[in-house]
């Protein structure tokens, strides 16, 4: 059996945690070979000692049958191995062509030499259908095409074993689908691929085998076509999904959330980043605000919420005017934020978990005596969080926010945020990055809010998410509503469309 890379009884350790514990991954040529795991599994990891970025402290590779010493990315070029990162690595103000040569530039004479790359670059992106420009600049191209110039990167450094981590998280349902077409393709011509995924419909559609890691220890190695998708998640996380959302009709009662004309300004190019946006969101609703990340769904919820100014419009939360409001108001008038970036806005870092837990209740009487913490108090209501959510950290309440794993922290600021009994719950991207075990747990926390007949305002760029859990769909793209839609009454690839802007409802058409 011919394989082109064995990682053998890999250990990697930091500090005293073991991220990989004696983990061994073999993959044979020609294949798309699916890397598997909750977060935290160690498949970034395990990619990133292949890649020479890490060293391991035990345990050998072979790449195409010779073992190899891979001590750093340079190492990993010379044997053809490249890696498209989950964050791209690409220099914002060079162009497609500047960023595909970076590193392998031709020079005569001190002086680049750039016809003979560019006609290579072009041959590529022919023979690939990587359509791309040369000539533009990697700040004004779309998240697609920043994917495709790290791929056309990958083939024009000459790689055989290409390695894809997370490649999927930020492209439309087109772009995925040409994604998977380009890894069809370069197989065939005999380059073997790794594909880092938590996407099980991916996997199956993609990958020939796929490796499961759980905890930093390999489960398994199976093959994808003879295996179902309940079979590999139970691998993956060690217990039963279930992957329907359960979800019963329900009546919609009173608009709790209105927002009317809403407009924000970009600062420095005085470009509307949100345009007129109006629509409302009724109790016993889920509303997804769903599009392609960077049109708008941003710095709409930072303007309902308060944490930046709006230029024009007001937000209305039961009848009442609060788009003036300080954020801590808004939170006491009843509007619960599941922020985009939680380290940003959602949990203070360094402090511990029953400290976050307050964070907006801490001056509250059952908290508080005369400005003084009722520390007591602090410790029981993180400890009833803790057993209600399913929190899971190293110390329990006293544990550093900073040492708990992202799918935890999150679970802290879906817990904080619901118990405080909102009226409407703002949720964005609440499953970004997290594996099928606590995406499930949050997606019934939301649909338990709305049974209980409050507002849920989702914004995701998970098409399955918005898909299955939203009662209503409302697509952005730059920055204006293009779409009113029904979930049950849509495709994929029709909302697909909307994303891209190719196609608005009749109620949205421009003049």
């Amino acid at each position: 059996m011919e394989y082109v890379i064995e990682m053998n009884n890999i250990t990697k350790v930091f500090g005293n945690f073991k991220a990989l514990d004696d983990v061994t991954f073999k993959v044979k040529k020609g294949e798309v070979h699916a890397l598997l795991g909750e977060n935290g599994a160690g498949k970034s990891t395990l990619m990133s000692v292949l890649f020479g970025l890490y060293q391991a402290e035990k345990g050998s590779i072979k790449i195409n049958e010779k073992s190899v010493k891979i001590n750093n990315p340079n190492d990993a070029s010379s044997l053809k191995i490249g890696m498209v990162h989950q964050h791209f690595k690409l220099v914002h103000n060079f162009t497609v062509l500047e960023s595909i040569i970076l590193g392998r530039e031709t020079v005569n004479m001190g002086i680049l030499k750039k016809d003979d790359a560019r006609k290579k670059v072009i041959d590529l992106s022919k023979r690939y259908k990587l359509r791309i420009d040369p000539d533009a600049y990697i700040s004004d191209i779309t998240v697609g095409m920043q994917q495709r110039v790290e791929i056309l990167k990958m083939l024009y450094s000459d790689s055989e074993i290409l390695i894809f981590d997370e490649p999927t998280a930020v492209l439309t349902p087109q772009e995925i689908e040409e994604l998977m077409k380009i890894m069809k393709e370069l197989v065939n011509e005999g380059k073997s691929i790794v594909f880092i995924s938590h996407k099980l419909n991916e996997i199956k559609e993609a990958a020939d085998r796929c490796t499961v890691l759980r905890k930093g220890k390999y489960i398994g190695t199976v093959d994808v076509a003879t295996t179902t998708k309940e079979q590999m998640s139970e691998m993956m996380v060690g217990r039963k999904i279930n992957f329907n959302i359960d979800k019963n009709d329900i009546e919609t009662g009173e608009a709790i959330l209105e927002v009317k004309n809403l407009t924000v300004i970009a600062k420095n190019s005085k470009k509307n980043l949100v345009n007129n946006v109006s629509f409302e969101v009724k109790a016993g609703e889920i509303l997804c605000i769903a599009g392609i990340d960077g049109n708008g769904q941003s710095e709409l919820v930072y303007g309902i919420t308060g944490l930046i100014p709006i230029n024009e419009g007001q937000v209305l939360l039961k009848g009442k005017d609060i788009t003036k409001e300080s954020v801590r108001k808004k939170s006491l008038d009843g509007m619960s934020h599941i922020p985009e970036d939680r380290h940003k806005h959602g949990v203070i870092l360094d402090f511990d978990l029953k400290q976050n837990a307050v964070l907006q209740t801490y001056f509250e009487p059952r908290f508080q005596k005369n400005g003084f913490i009722k520390f007591n108090a602090v410790k029981e209501y993180a400890k009833k969080l803790i057993k209600q959510y399913d929190i899971r950290s190293p110390r329990d309440e006293d544990s550093t926010v900073r040492n708990m794993s992202g799918g935890n922290q999150q679970k802290l600021i879906v817990a904080r945020e619901i118990d405080k009994d909102p009226n409407i719950v703002i949720a964005v991207q609440p499953t970004r990055g997290l594996d099928i075990g606590a995406t499930e747990y949050i997606h019934k926390q939301l649909i338990a809010q709305r049974d209980q007949g409050k507002a849920v305002l989702l914004v995701s760029l998970e098409l399955d998410e918005v898909m299955d859990v939203s009662d209503r769909i409302l697509v952005i793209y730059e920055g204006e509503i293009v779409g009113d839609l029904a979930p049950k009454e849509i495709t994929v690839e029709e909302l697909g469309l909307y994303m891209a802007g190719s196609k608005r409802s009749d109620k949205y058409e421009k003049n």
